[in-house]
């Protein structure tokens, strides 16, 4: 006869279950003295706070193959109630473990009354417990217009993750869920966000498990580079994917550090930068140089371009240029307002990385001695 678990267990349980699917951009695991023995940190609102990220169930009906809790994976499945682990929150959070709450769930039987279960524990963590503070909370495949609505009026952040960029690579990976749905999620979002003044104020975020379905880097960046021109998206998460033993990926080798750093660095490039996918310098497969920035790689590829005078040049020039971020562009055009900026020291103390910057720049008219070979990676 198999034992009840009690709620801690459960709730460890489900942190655990959680926790495989994080991103590790958008959390990072560290150990704390909890229940659960997990709690992570995301950032919030500008800045970074210790969150609990945990599933409602680990209980699903979808067969992703990515997936520890698949539908016919033998793991142990459990439910909290939502009084359960809205109680449960509040202590961890009134004991200083924890200052927000990352909520998601597997879709146990029908995804309306999964989605309701999840309203109503930041309802009641909202409401009975008094919680003012940063929530992310996870909307269901099937969600009604209602409940998009509940969860963006409640909810700091919201998300859909579509998992993979487009239909085809997403039927090898989850046969089980609808590409041209989520999307239509998605799209009653930006609706709901133009039309209702603080809906999810923090905005909406997806996530990739990039490297499961054999995708390329292009692919991955053009779908993000859509979402965040035409349906308001916040972020893009590219959750690097890890085989679950047993699994029908059990084979397929992990994403490598290195890939999941420079899709970063590219994906930063089109929310930032102003950079387009089609901008993004691939190899003949579509992927990213694993050796060098991509900012870099471009300002290469691109040698017209360059040199860029810093003393005249616009915002959109300087902030393509290697070794100067929107930061260091915004600081750039402060101080040429009241001094001519003339060598690479007046660009340190501003905060770009000045040597990186040598090979792509006039300073008053004239370019800077090259101190150190042309950097490879950023």
């Amino acid at each position: 006869m198999v034992r009840a678990l009690g709620v801690d267990e459960k709730l460890e349980l489900l942190v655990g279950a959680a926790c495989v699917e994080a991103s590790s951009a958008e959390l990072a695991c560290s150990p704390g003295p909890d229940l659960t023995g997990a709690v992570f940190r995301a950032a919030a609102g500008g800045r970074r706070v210790p969150l609990l990220k945990v599933l409602l169930s680990n209980a699903c009906q979808n067969d992703c193959a990515y997936c520890a809790t698949r539908a016919s994976a033998r793991v142990r499945r459990c439910t909290l109630s939502p009084d359960q682990l809205a109680r449960s929150f509040d202590d961890m959070r009134r004991s200083g473990l924890v200052q927000g709450l990352f909520l998601s769930s597997g879709l146990c039987g029908d995804s309306v009354r999964t989605m309701d279960r999840l309203l109503d524990t930041v309802e009641i963590v909202r409401g009975r417990y008094q919680f003012t503070g940063y929530v992310h909370l996870k909307v269901m495949p099937g969600a009604t217009d209602d409940q998009v609505e509940r969860a963006g009026l409640i909810a700091d952040r919201i998300s859909v993750n579509l998992e993979a960029p487009n239909p085809a690579r997403l039927g090898r990976i989850a046969p089980d869920k609808d590409f041209g749905a989520l999307l239509g999620l998605m799209d009653r979002m930006r609706a709901l966000r133009a039309r209702i003044p603080g809906f999810a104020p923090a905005g909406p975020t997806t996530q990739f498990v990039a490297g499961s379905a054999g995708e390329s880097d292009r692919e991955l960046l053009a779908c993000a580079d859509g979402l965040y021109r035409g349906y308001g998206l916040r972020r893009a998460y590219y959750s690097p994917f890890r085989p679950v033993p047993d699994s029908p990926l059990q084979d397929v080798p992990p994403m490598a550090p290195a890939r999941e750093r420079r899709l970063y660095q590219a994906d930063a490039l089109l929310r930032e930068y102003g950079f387009s996918a089609d901008e993004i310098p691939y190899d003949d497969q579509g992927d990213l140089e694993s050796g060098m920035d991509p900012k870099l790689a471009w300002a290469l590829r691109h040698p017209e371009r360059f040199p860029v005078e810093v003393n005249t040049a616009s915002r959109q020039a300087l902030v393509r240029v290697p070794g100067i971020g929107p930061t260091g562009a915004r600081r750039l055009l402060e101080a040429r307002r009241h001094a001519t900026i003339r060598d690479l020291t007046q660009l340190a103390r501003l905060g770009m990385r000045a040597e990186t910057c040598a090979p792509f720049v006039l300073l008053a008219g004239r370019r800077p001695p090259m101190q150190m070979p042309l950097p490879l990676s950023g």
